[in-house]
């Protein structure tokens, strides 16, 4: 029987993406892949000691200070970010609480009485609200955030993302370094995730796929992470577009620490607090950050149990679109993107696969400056992804033999192109 991949059932403050299709395997998945978010084996491979040694070398970030106006900070501010801080308290509970009193500065002036009016809490965490000095933790949060050039946005105050409303549990505040974060239901950003480990192939994919979708006008997001994330967010900088990267610590902290000059050029958004080294478990939380934030999820390359596939779970149940790549039958890496496949995700080969399910047209060809006529052609004659013949690029040209050689000759050595095996294509 053929499983058929489905999103989460449209609901009133879930906004679904434009593309509709169908996932009726999608709690078989969802269960597998919930169950091993709850393993505490999930990192494999002595991945977890590598996670934690590395998180000592991650770089603060230089940033640069406020000036020239007094900072007045938001009660309801305050007092989200000392709730935020308070033992015991996640974001469901402390939606729960603020939706009950109608705000965050009601929840803190109430008795503990009334406090137990509101179901899902213990005595434990109902005595740790109020908690002293956590309100001036909150204020010198806010403080040392501005004094970075840092915003904190609280969840239902001005500035903080609607799409995030998709999910179970947003966060209750949200540090961002960077461009405004946008206010759309459904956004015109994509997420583009794999593994750390990726191969060759699955990197230059990614630069091509990323920088098809800034040129047509598409935030790309990502993780900041080595491999896929990495070449994602540079990819659509270097084609002129902007890129947001969520973290899995503060956005005064670069990891890793290789990625401090990319990292200088992107959007930083994290719900950790400033100076929150990374953790291991900080990044299957921000995973669904990045599945919230775009109208859909490319997944390029990652095995069953990767962070990648973690994202794909999320934007199913944030009623977003799955893409995934296809790879090479057998590998480990091609495991995560089959299964979606199999599953009903979208076959994702080009830009304009993902530009076109989400009803945002094409991708603008990429343009190669300071080439003559022939070179042109013949650069236009070569696909994004793949080698051809110098047959089949005479023919997409129409030029003759010696002038197709000629313009190959010229883009090689201008580093545009390379040569394999008698094959030509694009770097």
């Amino acid at each position: 029987m053929q499983h058929v991949l489905q999103r989460s059932p449209s609901k009133p403050d879930r906004p679904q993406t434009p593309s509709v299709y169908t996932f009726a395997a999608r709690s078989a998945l969802s269960k597998w892949l919930s169950k091993w978010l709850t393993s505490p084996h999930r990192i494999v491979g002595g991945r977890r000691q590598r996670w934690v040694s590395e998180s000592c070398q991650a770089p603060a970030l230089t940033l640069v200070p406020v000036t020239g106006h007094e900072h007045s900070p938001d009660p309801e501010l305050i007092a989200l970010l000392t709730l935020r801080f308070t033992p015991g308290l996640g974001p469901r509970r402390i939606e729960s609480l603020r939706r009950h009193f109608g705000s965050a500065v009601e929840v803190l002036a109430a008795p503990l009485m009334r406090l137990r009016e509101v179901p899902g809490l213990d005595v434990k965490s109902l005595s740790a609200i109020g908690t002293p000095g956590l309100s001036l933790k909150a204020e010198q949060e806010l403080a040392r955030a501005h004094e970075a050039g840092v915003q904190v946005l609280g969840r239902g105050l001005d500035g903080y993302p609607s799409a995030l409303e998709a999910l179970q549990d947003p966060p209750p505040a949200l540090w961002v370094r960077g461009a405004d974060l946008p206010l759309e239901t459904v956004p015109r950003a994509v997420g583009i995730v794999g593994t750390r480990a990726a191969s060759e192939h699955a990197l230059k994919f990614t630069r091509h796929l990323s920088g098809g979708l800034a040129r047509a006008g598409v935030n790309v997001v990502s993780g900041l992470a080595r491999g896929i994330d990495s070449a994602a967010h540079q990819a659509a900088l270097d084609a002129g577009g902007v890129s947001t990267a969520l973290l899995g610590c503060g956005v005064d902290i670069i990891y890793p620490a290789e990625n401090a000059r990319l990292a200088a050029r992107l959007t930083l958004v994290s719900e950790y607090p400033m100076t929150t080294r990374p953790a291991t478990h900080h990044f299957p939380q921000r995973n669904r950050l990045i599945a919230a934030l775009s109208a859909g999820s490319v997944i390029v390359e990652g095995d069953l149990k990767s962070g990648a596939m973690i994202t794909a779970t999320h934007a199913l149940e944030c009623g977003r679109t799955v893409f995934a790549v296809p790879g090479r039958a057998g590998e480990a890496l091609s495991a995560g993107p089959h299964r979606l496949l199999r599953e009903g995700a979208v076959l994702t080969e080009h830009a304009d696969d993902v530009l076109q399910e989400l009803g945002w047209g094409q991708a603008p060809a990429a343009q190669a400056q300071g080439l003559t006529p022939e070179q042109a052609l013949v650069y236009a004659a070569l696909p994004d992804i793949g080698a051809s013949l110098l047959d089949d690029v005479m023919s997409r040209s129409g030029l003759s033999a010696s002038e197709t050689q000629l313009a190959l000759t010229m883009l090689n050595l201008c580093g545009l192109i390379e040569e394999r095996g008698g094959r030509y294509l694009r770097r």
